[in-house]
């Protein structure tokens, strides 16, 4: 081969490799930092909406789920990990856990993904959903896979964190 080939060669390859360091910096600036479309729609959500032009309607108080009616988790608390000791009301609203600083509760573990899991109140109960995380949420010794119910007093382990919902 001619030096001129082997040259273009070597910067196509040096190319293909820088190409390669930049994507696996933004893999890594994202999975820390969040997603840029994540902080726009928390920015979106937290901007003030134009006035109505007709009179709106008194809100109505907040409906409780089911599950808080009869007895059920009104609580999540945290039982290890760097946030031990935090607790959560269950309202109703969907509980984000991650590393991202848009989640319901930040963890700093090192073992969570920026959006790591989800818990939400459905049909009376409350659900764990992993998110797609690196290295999995575990509803008592089970890996969850899929959407599971999460009884009241088993452990959800998410990295270091182990959280419980409580009544």
């Amino acid at each position: 081969m001619s030096p001129f080939t082997l040259t273009l060669i070597k910067l196509a390859f040096l190319a293909v490799l820088w190409l390669f360091v930049i994507a696996a910096v933004g893999v890594i600036r994202a999975d820390l930092f969040g997603s840029k479309a994540a902080t726009k729609a928390a920015q979106r959500a937290s901007q003030p909406r134009p006035p109505r032009e007709r009179p709106a309607r008194q809100p109505k108080p907040p409906r409780q789920p089911r599950s808080a009616q009869q007895g059920a988790p009104t609580k999540l608390v945290v039982v290890q990990g760097e946030r031990a000791g935090t607790v959560i009301d269950l309202t109703g609203v969907p509980i984000t856990i991650g590393r991202a600083n848009d989640a319901t509760l930040v963890v700093t573990d090192d073992y969570a993904s920026s959006r790591h899991a989800r818990l939400y109140a459905q049909d009376g109960q409350w659900i764990v959903e992993d998110l797609g995380s690196t290295n999995g949420t575990y509803l008592g010794r089970t890996k969850v896979s899929r959407p599971m119910p999460v009884p009241p007093g088993v452990p959800v382990r998410i990295g270091k964190t182990v959280i419980e919902l409580r009544k």
